[in-house]
């Protein structure tokens, strides 16, 4: 029973995350690129000036955190296994080609942040005991009207199971089995076996089950004491971990600088590779896209509930900020991970493999590469846990009240011992059809208010006390 749900899981996902997401998030996102006259582009330099401004006083009572602690939470939560697991997945299945895809949905994925971060503020809700609360299923009830509240909940009702870290928990697991354990340890362990007898378990089964509990102890810790320990956590982890991650990179360029030119070339090549077809072009590039829509959230409504809950009560600064977003994670660090595998790694293999390729490739190019990548793994997928739990709470007392709602931080970290144990395929397939199912109520919402960020944009930069 359990194959034939995760097989339907599986074929659910290739449908909906096909074409129309690809069309959705890289066509919506390439007309709200285009309509905002190449905001992501041009209004660049401004986004980086807002990161070195000081909030102002009056909308302290607004909101729970800054934006920079909003755009460190929503970093936080994007630069996840995605960046590292996710990359190696595109290029398994995609090739080389389908990280130029990637750099699109960044680009087209800035300017869909943008409209996000901007909505957020402009359409910012209160839960029922009166706390500033953002998201798409405020954006939609406000911004469109209450007869939209339904679709409102059908998103609220999707952020709840497409926030779960499910992809996450599995290949944290994962990753831990392949660099610490081998097959005929797991088999001969009189504990695990012990242990399995009892639950009429496999010792595989028994490993990742423990392993999927003690994930969950820790990222109990800090998921209970609510947003601000959410923020505080990852303003300090964040530039930790990129810094690591791009040091480790750097090595391996370093090490092998007369391949790099062929990893770019190699790139763009494929990413046009008319040769093979249309089809097969198309295939590419819906693969990259559906990867990045994994890795920075452009469009899918994460973003929203993150910097809803910003103090900041001017609409164009929190867009600004959060623009930055995809720029990081799916521009500097997927882009790290894509030169690294292609320089020393292997994509010719059988299968969804995702850690797996990308642990082999660092553990080959740095002494005790695959130690150290273990490292910046766990950093990322904590991370990612932390910020994800906060969205699906907030949908879930968007639902449910608040009170009913914050009992889903339970439910949060029990999926976490859940999906440590699923096969991967099956856990890919579920985590981008919530996904998908997010983002086609958030970019109806965002497609149909992007006359109004226009008018706020505009207003915004002819005033020269905003530049200042």
């Amino acid at each position: 029973m359990f194959d034939s749900i995760g097989q339907f899981i599986v074929n659910a996902a290739e449908v909906l995350c096909g074409y129309p997401l690809f069309f959705l998030l890289i066509g919506g996102g390439l007309y709200l690129f285009i309509s905002s006259g190449a905001v992501s582009i041009r209004r660049l330099p401004a986004a980086l000036s807002e990161l070195r401004r000081k909030p102002d006083n009056e909308g302290v009572k607004n909101g729970q955190i800054s934006s920079v602690q909003a755009l460190a939470s929503v970093v936080a939560a994007t630069i996840g296994l995605g960046n590292i697991a996710g990359v190696a997945i595109a290029l398994v299945m995609g090739g080389p080609g389908a990280i130029f895809w990637m750099w699109v949905s960044a680009l087209v994925g800035m300017a869909t942040k943008y409209h996000e971060g901007v909505l957020a503020i402009m359409y910012k809700g209160k839960d029922d005991k009166g706390v500033p609360q953002g998201g798409t299923m405020h954006i939609i009830e406000r911004g469109l009207g209450r007869k939209w509240t339904p679709l409102a909940k059908f998103f609220a009702i999707a952020g709840m199971f497409g926030t779960l870290c499910i992809m996450n928990a599995n290949q944290l697991t994962e990753a831990f089995m392949t660099t610490f354990t081998t097959p005929e340890g797991l088999q001969s362990s009189a504990f695990l076996s012990n242990v399995g007898g009892w639950l009429r378990l496999e010792n595989v089964k028994v490993y990742r089950l423990l392993f999927g509990i003690a994930i969950a102890a820790i990222v109990g810790v800090v998921i209970l004491g609510g947003i601000k320990r959410i923020a505080k956590v990852a303003t300090v982890l964040v530039p930790f971990m990129v810094g690591l991650y791009f040091v480790m990179v750097l090595y391996i360029i370093v090490t092998n600088i007369h391949g790099v030119p062929g990893v770019f070339r190699s790139i763009f090549a494929e990413a046009f590779n008319w040769r093979a077809g249309f089809g097969a072009l198309a295939g590419i590039a819906i693969i990259g896209a559906r990867r990045a829509a994994l890795v920075n959230d452009a469009g899918i409504g994460t973003a929203t509930i993150m910097h809803g809950a910003s103090n900041n009560n001017r609409p164009v600064r929190e867009g600004l900020i959060a623009m930055l977003g995809p720029s990081i994670d799916s521009g500097l660090v997927c882009t790290l991970t894509a030169i690294a595998i292609l320089l020393c790694g292997n994509i010719d293999v059988e299968g969804v493999k995702g850690l797996e390729v990308a642990m082999k490739a660092f553990g080959s190019a740095i002494p005790a590469g695959d130690v150290l990548l273990m490292c910046i793994v766990v950093c990322f997928a904590m991370s990612s846990m932390f910020s994800y739990s906060f969205y699906g709470t907030s949908c879930a007392s968007y639902l449910f009240g608040s009170r009913r709602g914050r009992l889903y931080a339970w439910f949060f970290l029990a999926s976490l011992v859940i999906f440590a144990i699923v096969p991967l395929e099956a856990a890919v397939g579920a985590c981008d059809l919530f996904y998908a199912l997010m983002a086609f109520p958030t970019m109806f919402a965002v497609l149909l208010l992007s006359p109004k960020v226009r008018r706020a944009t505009k207003d915004y930069f002819s005033d020269a006390d905003n530049l200042k």
